[in-house]
């Protein structure tokens, strides 16, 4: 089969389309024939070394996507060849393997597909929308009638932020870098969009709350937007760190006088059974059609790097798939 192959950690020129064997399902296994992989800017700090999880080489990059099971092993059950299916990384936090034709993962990390949802919403599912579930639920504490403000909400996980939030009962603010990811953050469902390459769209956000700040924060790039979170956010309130790329300058006396929380998440540290919980709720809002995940850019599968460059550029506009 075609794979994304890396055989040495670094930028998106070390990725490299290979002819490798086909993976075989063994017991308790499901073999998978892809048809859309989700990418990640996990993905792309995996390939650079430094990330948490550092797989041995050569490996191949990707831990989400969707496609139909080609393959069952020794006793898996209540999974069948031709189920449309979606790999969840969210259950076994494998990031790895999916940039290819066919993956095989466990029976039990992988969940059947509506019949309405493609192939490439399926491979937005696994970590976009299972973080900002976790992030404005688990971590964030999210209930109906307060306001959140989604920092960076025109990318995957922020267009599921306002998707999840909005049908929790949530007022929504989002920021965008451009005028099409304002529209979409709008089209979305947000409530209002401000502009955060503006001087003072910190400005904006407090006077949408009539001064007060918003109640919760979900901050996808901390190392740029901390200070000012720590600025408007509502006394009590609370800051997500969904995504961060470098150290911060901030004032704690700001935390102090506010007596704020400023809560970091890392998927990987949730228990299995909260993990399984989202993802039913998940699929609870794809059949109802509250959550509607947006795939703002294809690319075939040989353009892994292009799709690395992609994931980390400004002006963020749903999610990234390749196509095998």
């Amino acid at each position: 089969m075609k794979a994304i192959q890396a055989h040495s950690f670094g930028g998106p020129e070390v990725l490299q389309l290979d002819n490798i064997p086909d993976p075989e399902p063994g017991a308790g296994e499901v073999l998978v024939d892809i048809k859309a992989a989700g990418v990640n800017p996990a993905d792309t700090y995996m390939l650079g070394g430094a990330y948490a999880i550092v797989p041995d080489l050569p490996y191949t990059p990707g831990g989400d996507a969707g496609g139909i099971v080609a393959a069952v092993g020794e006793g898996v059950g209540g999974i069948s060849v031709g189920d449309r299916v979606f790999v969840a990384t969210a259950l076994g936090f494998n990031m790895t393997g999916c940039y290819a034709e066919k993956v095989v993962r466990p029976a039990s990390d992988v969940v059947v597909l509506p019949d309405h949802v493609d192939f490439t919403a399926g491979a937005a599912l696994g970590v976009p929308y299972a973080t900002a579930h976790y992030g404005l639920f688990a971590r964030g504490g999210a209930v109906a009638g307060e306001t959140v403000f989604i920092h960076g909400a025109s990318g995957a996980v922020g267009t599921a932020a306002i998707q999840l939030a909005k049908r929790a009962g949530m007022t929504v603010i989002g920021s965008g870098g451009s005028e099409r990811g304002r529209q979409l953050i709008l089209d979305e469902g947000a409530d209002h969009a401000v502009d955060h390459t503006s001087n003072n769209y910190i400005e904006q956000v407090r006077e949408l709350t009539n001064g007060s700040g918003p109640e919760l924060i979900l901050e996808m790039l901390a190392n740029v937007n901390l200070a000012a979170d720590l600025a408007v956010v509502a006394k009590y309130g609370r800051i997500i760190v969904i995504g961060n790329r470098g150290e911060v300058t901030i004032n704690p006396r700001m935390t102090m006088m506010k007596e704020l929380d400023v809560r970091g998440l890392a998927m990987f540290n949730a228990r299995r059974e909260q993990m399984e919980d989202i993802i039913n709720d998940l699929l609870a809002g794809l059949s109802d059609g509250s959550l509607q995940p947006i795939i703002g850019r294809e690319l075939p599968l040989a353009d892994a790097g292009e799709s690395h460059r992609a994931v980390m550029q400004p002006g963020a506009f749903g999610k990234i798939v390749l196509l095998p």
